[in-house]
């Protein structure tokens, strides 16, 4: 339409076209819809069919990107730019400000690994390492996962006091870490294996150690300006010194310990001077109103900050986020289109110090975000290489994503990116746990949000991540020089799934995905209990009945939806807010936000979840948990039921 082609003929004065040009034709289908109830998996269809996968707007482009720290003057610069555009568009933009503890470097007093006689000072650092000086034996331990240094300890190789040399990858730095406090060790050292990593001896790693997400000083509050709450500091902060090293520093470890040997002779003295500065933070969001149900809404979101340029690690999901912005506000605009909820855009700030933008405005705004907030999408990292296809998400949405798949061409290789993966193994190939270092995570864990994470990949992962090194050259190379029609491909699979859930009259969640995850934690747990003589007067059944009422519960909203009118308003209000129930009903009710953030029992951490509880030695305790999960199973499927006087308690 004329439209259209006003739209394509801007770009084309700089040979570029934007993801908006990846939505677009579309006023004769929304008629359709209008007129015929055509399903938006129909309309997303025929919009795909009339779109190309060329260039994709990218501002730098060609060009080098500025490194931005968390709070520096680049970050808020390129926040007041998407403020901009946000305003520009008319989307009532709004900033969230927040003062965190970052910790840095500190100038005068640096960080050093002295051995021998040998010192060196990295400028690469993990921040909310503890500060100190240790000296102690070197051993080496692989990546630092539990497997890795059960190995040490089968070979009688003490791990106390010693300075654990880990390379980088297969976890995150936070979790390396913890693992090696948990067996005794007094500092660790990451280093990048040149095994793993194909890039120069003397590139510095960046990254931060704390075993969860948001600012660890005001855990389970938000980080506002002049708000008085009690001293406190999250659980998730590490006990030992954390320090990366480059490469080139390594060779000590050729020196010492011969390749990859076990067992170290040679002390070594670990030195982190890392100090805690209060930033000033910004969050920018924009939001697109439904029309329906304007209180309900979707939030797409990704970090704008980087140690470095960071092309893939956060301005790729900020070119994805802000060209969604436009399109769809040109949709509405030019087109028509009428969005039944809303749609609101985040560009989060501290996104390399784990999350910390993202959860303070959840910490912030918990009660406001309660079964209003219907899904996260996460941005971060959606283009990382062009082999492969991952998601990380909440069961409730595993069809969504399968169902996105099927609509967005594969930008390598032919058909869709469903059928590139093997349609016959999709769950298997495709899906992976959340893990913590997520930036979805706390809006799944924390807050009880159904979120998504996916990636296009390489085989191997993409190894520029907190180096200097994630630059459009690198990531070009990555994606063989196909960038833009990864980056094309990574948009149109974030907008059918936002367009699905702001559209429809009922949300795309599927209730009974969720089912076999529990069964399995229920078995699990149930064979633990059979095993404990010492648990006398315990019996798995009360636990049983939980699952079987949440499978009940699952089922009958499933029955509802097939005999309920969906074009009434109220009727499909209803049968959505019972859906959006099952997220939150799995957060326990009984842990604390400050020891204990994330509370969901399937898919949280901590000594409430199904699993933790299945490998829990201490009698009582394991008592007390057992109980508290069953009523917070039991309290979910209570919820999904609606009505009080529908629900049938069997416990």
């Amino acid at each position: 339409d004329s439209n259209s082609r006003k739209l394509g003929e801007r770009f084309k004065k700089n040979n570029q076209k934007t993801l908006s040009n990846l939505i677009f034709s579309i006023t004769e289908l929304v008629q359709n819809i209008e007129e015929t109830g055509c399903s938006v998996s129909v309309f997303t269809e025929r919009v795909i069919s009339k779109t190309d996968t060329a260039d994709t707007f990218l501002l730098y482009r060609n060009g080098s990107l500025p490194s931005r720290p968390a709070g520096s003057s680049e970050d808020n610069k390129m926040g007041n730019d998407i403020f901009k555009q946000f305003k520009d568009l008319g989307m009532q933009p709004w900033t969230d400000r927040h003062y965190v503890q970052l910790q840095k470097q500190d100038s005068k007093n640096p960080n050093r690994v002295m051995f021998g006689s040998d010192t060196f000072q990295p400028t690469g650092y993990l921040a909310y390492s503890r500060q100190g000086k240790v000296e102690g034996k070197v051993v080496y331990g692989n990546y630092g996962r539990p497997e890795d240094l059960d190995v040490l300890l089968k070979k009688n190789i003490s791990l106390a006091g010693c300075v654990l040399l880990l390379r980088a990858g297969r976890t995150s730095f936070a979790q390396k870490v913890a693992n090696a406090a948990e067996k005794g060790a007094s500092a660790v050292l990451i280093y990048p294996d040149s095994a793993d990593h194909r890039y120069d001896s003397d590139i510095e790693l960046y990254g931060h150690v704390h075993l969860g997400s948001g600012d660890p000083y005001t855990p389970g509050f938000p980080s506002f300006n002049h708000t008085q709450f009690p001293p406190a500091q999250s659980s998730g902060l590490p006990t030992i010194l954390a320090q990366t090293i480059t490469a080139m520093n390594n060779d000590f470890k050729g020196k010492m310990l011969g390749s990859y040997k076990l067992g170290g002779v040679m002390n070594i003295t670990v030195e982190v001077n890392n100090v805690l500065v209060n930033t000033e933070i910004h969050n920018v969001f924009g939001v697109i109103k439904g029309f329906i149900d304007p209180d309900r809404y979707v939030v797409l979101g990704a970090q704008r900050d980087a140690w470095g340029q960071g092309y893939a690690r956060a301005y790729v999901g900020t070119t994805i986020l802000t060209e969604l912005a436009k399109a769809v506000h040109e949709m509405v605009e030019k087109d028509g289109f009428r969005p039944r909820r809303s749609l609101i855009f985040a560009s989060w700030s501290a996104g390399e110090y784990g999350s910390v933008g993202a959860t303070e405005w959840l910490e912030g705004y918990m009660s406001s975000l309660d079964k209003k907030a219907l899904t996260y999408i996460n941005l971060d990292g959606a283009v990382m290489g062009r082999g492969g296809f991952i998601a990380s998400a909440s069961p409730l949405l595993y069809s969504l994503i399968e169902n996105a798949t099927k609509q967005v061409d594969s930008p390598y290789g032919s058909g869709s990116v469903y059928n590139a993966m093997g349609a016959t193994t999709w769950e298997e190939k495709v899906l992976r746990p959340m893990e913590m270092n997520d930036p979805a995570y706390p809006f799944l864990a924390f807050s009880g949000i159904p979120s998504i994470s996916f990636h296009f990949i390489n085989p191997r992962a993409y190894p520029y991540y907190g180096t200097d090194l994630d630059t459009w050259d690198h990531f070009s190379a990555e994606t063989n020089h196909h960038n833009s029609e990864m980056v094309a491909a990574a948009g149109q699979l974030a907008g059918q799934m936002a367009l699905r859930l702001v559209h429809d009259h009922l949300l795309k969640m599927d209730v009974t995905r969720y089912g076999r995850i529990l069964t399995a934690a229920v078995g699990s747990l149930y064979s633990r209990i059979r095993r404990l003589t010492q648990l006398k007067g315990v019996t798995h059944t009360w636990l049983t009945s939980a699952r079987g009422s949440f499978m009940r519960a699952a089922s009958s909203i499933n029955n509802d939806i097939l005999n309920t009118d969906l074009t009434d308003k109220e009727a499909g209000r209803i049968i959505n807010d019972r859906i959006m129930m099952v997220e939150q009903g799995f957060l326990s009710p009984y842990v604390s936000p400050k020891e204990t953030p994330f509370r969901h029992v399937l898919l949280g951490r901590g000594a409430h979840t199904l699993a933790a509880i299945s490998k829990c030695t201490n009698m009582t305790e394991l008592r007390t948990q057992l109980a508290l999960a069953t009523w917070t199973l039991q309290g979910c499927a209570n919820s999904m039921v609606g009505d009080i006087w529908d629900i049938d308690n069997n416990i």
